[in-house]
């Protein structure tokens, strides 16, 4: 979605075919780039926040919900390195997606948890300045320390770890009760412990729903 290229036609016609087959519930993309000239990474690129970029990327979110004929949510990046020219937080670099093209927000807690610890951000304050009325889903995940240098990287290969079920404590108490997906994509455990990390979520979720307070 944040490729400076025009997005892909064809692709955009066989994912509205799917989306239409399945009927999901929610459609989310994330706020990254992966392709350029013909090239497609195996990675989720951070955006530089500027202007510019804003601008483009909310042309393209404007074009894909368009073709696809339904909203968008955009969920916040997991990223290892910031742009020096960038001149706009990436919290309200997301939250001017959102009000300029009426896209919702998937707000990672993970990742927030993730970034925060490896650029030194209060996550809170990012929580905070989130649009409650444009959050649309909460994405739960593992991540894991790096063994040659201090940074957190997002695997969602492991349990959730206990302070980003805090993180996520405070999420319900600002955005109320809100759809969550727990991602686990690597070394998959038994499934008792699977639905043992479903059940912390709803139970959390069933907590929060109480002192929701917009």
């Amino acid at each position: 979605m944040g490729s400076a290229e025009e997005l892909d036609g064809g692709h955009l016609s066989r994912f509205k075919a799917l989306i239409e087959r399945i009927e999901p519930m929610l459609v989310s993309e994330h706020l990254a780039w992966s392709a350029i000239g013909g090239a497609y990474f195996n990675d989720l690129l951070p955006l530089p926040y500027t202007e510019a970029s804003l601008d483009l990327f909310c042309r393209q979110v404007e074009e894909a919900q368009e073709a696809l004929g339904r909203r968008l949510l955009i969920e916040n990046p997991t990223a290892y390195l910031r742009y020096r020219h960038s001149t706009i937080p990436e919290v309200e670099f997301i939250a001017a997606v959102a009000h300029r093209t009426g896209c919702g927000i998937l707000c990672d807690v993970n990742d927030i948890h993730v970034r925060a610890w490896n650029f030194g951000f209060d996550p809170i304050a990012y929580l905070e300045a989130l649009p409650i009325e444009a959050i649309g889903q909460i994405h739960l995940a593992g991540h894991h320390a790096a063994d040659d240098v201090d940074i957190l990287i997002d695997d969602h290969g492991s349990r959730v770890a206990k302070p980003v079920w805090e993180l996520y404590a405070a999420a319900l108490r600002r955005f109320g009760p809100v759809p969550t997906l727990i991602e686990w994509d690597t070394n998959l455990p038994a499934l008792e412990i699977l639905l043992d990390e479903a059940c912390h979520a709803e139970e959390l979720a069933h907590v929060h729903r109480y002192v929701y307070a917009p």
